[in-house]
């Protein structure tokens, strides 16, 4: 039950909002930031029971016919994207108080978003069934677009809806790939469709992989989705600090993850997700060094970073989940910090433009310094934990399965993206330390307004020297992502290895890199670096909606005003009388279903000669997705429909069970059979599998 209490200790957070903006006014965010803390105490109150190789998990009936289950479960894996959404939300709540001026109303909106986005996030990471984890991402795609559209901003619209069509159109591959799991596996159980991926045979193996990729590729700005997450970075810092780098864009990240256990041993989905990745981080470094705009140089480094995320992810080992999940701690720690920075220096100085700011350091040193340490964390220099982050990334990419010639040109293809992010954070912090100071009126903020910033770049710092203690987590982590093999110890020294040598060769590199800066900017500036993406996604979006208004005139009949009994409506209604007719006498389910379809497209279709086009595809699509469901709800039950009857039975109506309706729906802990295994603790899915020794369960894999 403890799932349920974090769960719903966030979403009562949220709830007492207006409360506490009445009470404390913008200083709301301190106690909601405690609130944050709070949650994540309670699920680290279970991390033995996680480092023993124990699931926490709760459940309760849903759709009993469709034997889905509200059900949560927390491995290690699920915990590290929690303990990052309450963590990095504590410290941008912490922040808020100082950076938000707007009326009590803006300051309410803005918390309550906010909380219930985190409330979302939470429920993603946790849930174990798949139609749960599909609400709770639909959520966040929501919650962002309010958010970038927030205050009614004419420049905010446009970002806003490209960013909710683009991954709510992701949610929509995610919702078939769950279909066509439930329909060839029978089940919605992410533990279950993860734990014995041979079930998966054949061709919806490879639609579901397609699916999940589009789904993941659209929430985490991967090519060719990338352009909505720069355009979104018009919403406040506390927003872009909080969901457009430690949050939301992570969920994509989280659930390639989960389905690398299923798919990782396919040369389809590897090799996707290598160079889609890879070709994302160096497209978007190179972005990034375009620009002037210190967020947009953040943003366009984050959807790089992204890339070399889902780049390592593609390497299918257990050591390239571990450096995923080290390297997502630390880029969620040194990017929320380099965002709330970049928020401070835009509301003291008014402006965000790197070569206005020369000379910073003379009159805002602490915000300096700490923007210098959290550049540090994102070049990979030591002692950071981005340095520590970087080189795993190094190890793993060079141990790409498919020959060393492929593990190599994947490390190369990685350092060429490292080397461009260090030249971008060499101008980062170039730009505030060289010449003479330019506005000299500026003045250090308070305290309370860089705290939150200067834990998170100090806890970036301080982790490198002391990753180890981050190590049993991770390792546990990449276990629960991929169980075969033994993800590698973390040690901020492994001795002179490749990996160290990648990481000297990119400090070299891109300190040559930052030295011809002048020589690079006329290059980049001359070379086109990506298509037009969002002016092509933009383009597509006017030309849909201009056709909407055109079939929209022309469904409208010129006689609307007339006489509302035209011959084509009681055509309409003699149909829809006897479509119902034959429903009250059918015996079949089939025909049931097949009728209740036509009235829905009866009803459609009158609509649409109303004039109303939009109402009628809703009801369209309402009425296919209600018949697939009742087909699947249908499939176990008898062909025939039983009569209606009124006879009771000992205990109330026929059907019941037990006094009193004993078998509602209740919360049950649900427990698994466990398998010892040397060393201690249990492996559940190993016992599943020790009959099918792991690989892709696609065509041609030997079984």
């Amino acid at each position: 039950m403890i799932l349920a209490a974090a769960l719903a200790w966030q979403v009562g957070l949220a709830a007492c909002v207006p409360l506490l903006v009445r009470r404390f006014d913008r200083n709301a965010g301190y106690p909601l930031a405690a609130g944050y803390l709070a949650g994540a105490a309670l699920l680290l109150s279970r991390l033995p029971v996680i480092l023993d190789d124990r699931e926490v998990a709760v459940a309760w009936r849903w759709l009993p016919g469709l034997e889905v289950h509200a059900a949560l479960r927390m491995d290690a894996l699920g915990l590290v994207f929690a303990l990052l959404a309450l963590g990095v939300g504590a410290l941008i709540m912490a922040y808020c108080p100082r950076y938000l001026d707007g009326t009590e109303v803006e300051q309410e909106r803005v918390y309550v978003t906010m909380t219930l986005f985190a409330a979302a996030m939470l429920g993603l990471v946790l849930a174990d069934d798949l139609l749960v984890l599909f609400v709770f991402w639909e959520l966040t795609s929501i919650l962002s677009f309010v958010l970038i559209g927030q205050g009614g901003r004419p420049a905010a619209t446009g970002p806003a809806v490209r960013a909710l069509l683009v991954t709510v159109a992701g949610g929509l591959a995610l919702l078939a790939a769950i279909v066509l799991l439930a329909v060839h596996l029978g089940t919605t159980s992410l533990d279950t469709v993860v734990a014995e991926p041979e079930r998966l045979n054949g061709g919806p193996a490879w639609v579901v992989a397609t699916l999940v990729i589009v789904a993941a590729f659209t929430k985490s700005a991967q090519l060719p989705f990338h352009f909505w997450l720069p355009g979104a970075m018009v919403a406040i810092t506390p927003v872009s600090a909080y969901l457009h780098a430690a949050t939301m864009v992570k969920a994509g990240i989280y659930l390639l993850m989960r389905f690398s256990a299923v798919f990782a041993g396919s040369w389809t989905w590897n090799g996707t997700l290598i160079a889609v990745g890879l070709l994302t981080a160096i497209l978007g470094a190179l972005l990034a060094l375009r620009q002037y705009d210190l967020k947009a140089l953040l943003a366009y480094s984050t959807v790089s970073q992204l890339g070399l995320l889902v780049g390592v992810i593609g390497v299918g080992t257990p050591a390239a989940d571990a450096a995923a999940i080290l390297y997502t701690v630390a880029h969620a720690l040194f990017k929320a910090t380099l965002f709330m920075l970049v928020g401070i220096i835009d509301h003291q100085a008014g402006s965000r433009d790197v070569r206005e700011l020369g000379g910073l350091h003379r009159v805002m040193p602490a915000t300096v310094w700490l923007t210098v340490l959290a550049a540090m964390s994102m070049a990979g220099l030591p002692p950071t934990i981005g340095f520590v982050g970087k080189e795993a990334i190094f190890e793993a990419l060079g141990g790409a399965y498919g020959g060393r010639w492929l593990g190599w040109c994947a490390a190369g293809l990685g350092v060429l993206a490292s080397v461009l992010t260090f030249a971008y954070a060499a101008r980062l912090v170039h730009g505030m330390v060289e010449g003479p100071t330019r506005q000299r009126q500026l003045r250090e903020p308070s305290w309370a307004f860089l705290a939150p910033a200067a834990v998170a770049a100090l806890v970036a710092t301080a982790l490198g020297p002391t990753v180890a203690v981050l190590s049993p987590l991770v390792e546990r982590a990449a276990t629960d992502a991929r169980p075969e093999g033994t993800p590698p110890y973390l040690a901020f020294w492994h001795g002179f290895t490749p990996a160290l040598g990648l990481s000297v060769l990119t400090v070299l590199l891109g300190v040559l890199m930052f030295l011809g800066r002048v020589r690079v900017d006329r290059w980049l500036r001359a070379v086109p670096t990506a298509p037009p993406f969002a002016a092509l996604f933009e383009r597509a979006r006017q030309a849909v909606l201009h056709a909407g208004s055109i079939v929209a005139r022309g469904a409208v009949p010129a006689g609307l005003g007339g006489d509302p009994a035209r011959p084509g409506d009681w055509l309409l209604l003699g149909l829809l009388v006897t479509a119902l007719a034959g429903l009250l006498v059918v015996r079949s389910a089939l025909a049931a279903i097949g009728l209740t379809g036509v009235v829905g497209l009866l009803l459609s279709a009158w609509f649409l000669t109303l004039g109303a086009p939009d109402v009628a595809l809703t009801l369209m699509l309402v009425e296919v997705l209600t018949a697939v469901v009742v087909m699947l709800a249908l499939r176990q039950q008898p062909r025939r429909l039983a009569p209606v009857g009124r006879r009771r039975g000992r205990h109330g109506w026929r059907g019941s069970r037990g006094h009193g309706g004993a078998d509602r729906a209740r919360p049950a802990v649900r427990t698994r059979p466990v398998v010892p295994r040397p060393g201690g603790g249990t492996d559940r899915r190993r016992q599943r599998r020790e009959h099918h020794p792991g690989g892709f369960p696609g065509p041609g894999h030997p079984r």
